[in-house]
């Protein structure tokens, strides 16, 4: 047991590493979108929100997928470690989603006149906000950590069904969100300056999630090697 608190230590400590690193990141993705980035034509300032947004709208669909598949993963093997995980990514999720949800309507105010419509690709982002919210819910509300895990599993299949649904819900409804410009068949249509800043954004944005999960799940860990040397 001494081993694996030791190596839940050593976890968070890379977790640490990694948020620290985020830091500079994300201050070198402002500072590229502030300075160096050019307006765009039609939106204005409003767009430099665009290098937050879409890189958090990235890195919460890459949580909440984890999630399911580590879901799938622990039906199978019902190793805790595997749960444990799953509970971390959703956690950073939901945290990304806010960020979805906040940022997106203060883009759109300026460019659709609006705060909000129940637009398909924002309606089903609330949606999936929800149901990790929901996620979350379940896992404090259980309290035998056997079951907890399993119907938890359950959930974050379900919520890694929607994520697909969601990237391609501008090609299924007419819907005033934009079309990709990066995910896209053809090649991004982002002049090169832009698209630099945008590809930061992602990368700085994945070391974030990469942090927090390291740290949450290190946290987890610690707590079950706890629970093992009662």
């Amino acid at each position: 047991m001494k081993a694996t608190v030791q190596g839940s230590r050593s976890t968070i400590r890379w977790g640490m590493a990694l948020t620290v690193l985020r830091l500079l990141a994300l201050a070198v993705v402002y500072l590229m979108a502030l300075r160096y980035t050019p307006l765009e034509a039609r939106q204005g300032a409003a767009q430099k929100i665009f290098y937050v947004h879409v890189p958090a709208a990235w890195s919460a669909m890459v949580a909440f997928t984890l999630v399911g598949l580590a879901g799938i993963l622990y039906l199978w093997l019902k190793d805790e470690r595997l749960d444990a995980f799953a509970a971390s990514s959703a956690e950073v999720g939901l945290v990304f989603s806010v960020i979805i949800l906040t940022t997106g309507p203060m883009w759109g105010k300026p460019v659709w006149g609006t705060w909000w419509t129940w637009d398909a690709r924002l309606t089903l982002t609330l949606i999936m906000f929800l149901l990790f919210l929901g996620y979350m819910t379940l896992r404090s509300a259980v309290k035998d950590p056997a079951e907890r895990a399993r119907f938890s599993a359950v959930v974050g299949i379900m919520g890694m069904v929607l994520v697909p649904f969601i990237h391609l819900s501008v090609y299924l409804f007419l819907t005033l969100h934009p079309m990709p410009i990066v995910l896209k068949p053809s090649a991004p249509s982002l002049p090169p300056v832009m698209l630099r800043t945008l590809l930061a954004g992602f990368l700085a944005a994945t070391i974030t999630y990469v942090g927090f999960v390291t740290v949450r799940y290190g946290l987890a860990c610690r707590a079950m090697a706890g629970r093992g040397s009662d």
